[in-house]
């Protein structure tokens, strides 16, 4: 079991103060738009390494008008074990974490919570940059690996150093041998990552019986080097055999930083891309699920899944075999909806949580059930 038994936050966006029981079941939480119902999913998105599922910096989190920061609070069933999580940021300060009142670096979070998570801006995935494709596979992948993030982190830096020598035209070899062989050893480690995720996906939907369609995923190698590097010794060299045209350019052209996640609807085979909206929606919706289906094998339980103003999208059927299988998945799954009409197919089986504005405060309530 994988599950908040509590949360509470302070100062945090809308919600001034919020200290809130939970028990182990899926959590509904309904509103009118602007109201903070995003919010909630933000904050238990901070309990997992990195910046959250809206990426925002450490000081944009805090109510700005109180200056005293901000900070969450949560109690977590992490596999049978109760764990006291806080984190949280002084004005002008990083991210701190605590993990049963010892300071923690942001990836033991990942040893004991894994958190996957679909938001509305995720809607234009297929049809948009391969940045964006990229940030939704690493966050899969982060998932299953927690180091991934800070190996992704360690990649970066050392391109940018790589950039910075090629637009200021230096040719000495030896400045770049020391920081193409960190980005070789990163990157390819990267790509590996990747790989493995996907196929673990790939497993996921072949063995589950589900209402939502499967998508064949590929990824596919930017640049002009038709290569996934999977290999150290085969990045490093194709680094250095390119440097001349990445001066011309001021830029890597080749690496982990350019690959492309692509989808076919397997059923049609037809592109993600050229799906209709809905379509694309259920299959967002069906790879969050594989995800969930193979943490729930590899870590032991299901994530904790971040599902905001999915509902709105699907109609009664779908919905109600959505949360048919979120519930016999065993996640407390958090979803976000405008009215309780949108959760009726979960009744006794989710607690409720419904959120009000007053003021420019968020104000929430707590129910049993979603149902009379």
């Amino acid at each position: 079991m994988l599950a908040l038994r509590a949360l509470a936050l302070s100062q945090f966006r809308s919600h001034r103060k919020l200290d809130m029981p939970l028990d182990p079941r899926p959590v509904a939480i309904w509103g009118p738009n602007g109201a903070g119902k995003t919010n909630l999913l933000e904050a238990v998105s901070l309990l997992s390494p990195g910046r959250g599922l809206r990426r925002a910096a450490a000081d944009d989190m805090g109510r700005q008008s109180e200056g005293v920061g901000w900070r969450i609070r949560a109690t977590l069933n992490s596999r049978g074990q109760l764990h006291e999580l806080e984190t949280g940021a002084l004005p002008g300060s990083s991210r701190s974490v605590s993990i049963d009142g010892k300071t923690a670096p942001q990836l033991a979070l990942g040893r004991l919570a894994r958190v996957v998570w679909l938001v509305p801006n995720m809607d234009r995935l297929w049809t948009e940059s391969a940045e964006g494709r990229r940030r939704f596979l690493d966050r899969m992948v982060l998932s299953f690996e927690p180091r991934h993030g800070e190996i992704v982190l360690a990649y970066e830096k050392a391109m940018r150093d790589r950039n910075r020598l090629l637009k200021d035209m230096v040719r000495d070899a030896g400045w770049y041998a020391a920081l193409e062989a960190g980005m070789a050893e990163a990157g390819a480690e990267i790509t590996r990552n990747r790989l493995a995720a996907l196929a673990r996906i790939a497993d996921a939907q072949n063995d589950a019986t589900t209402a939502f369609p499967a998508a064949q995923l590929t990824l596919s190698p930017g640049g002009d080097s038709g290569t996934l590097f999977e290999a150290a010794e085969a990045l490093a060299h194709a680094l250095a055999e390119g440097r001349p045209q990445d001066m011309r350019a001021g830029r890597t052209l080749l690496g982990p930083h350019r690959d492309d996640l692509s989808a076919i609807y397997t059923a049609k085979g037809l592109p993600a891309r050229d799906c209709s909206t809905g379509e694309q929606k259920a299959l967002l919706l069906s790879l969050v699920l594989s995800n969930a289906r193979a943490l729930a094998q590899d870590f032991g339980a299901p994530p904790l899944l971040l599902l905001d103003e999915v509902s709105a999208h699907l109609d009664a059927s779908r919905r109600a075999a959505l949360y048919d299988e979120i519930c016999a998945l065993g996640a407390q799954a958090w979803l976000t909806g405008t009215g309780a009409e949108f959760f009726a197919e979960l009744g006794t089986r989710a607690q409720a949580l419904v959120v009000s504005e007053q003021d420019g405060l968020s104000a929430v309530t707590y129910q049993e059930a979603c149902g009379p």
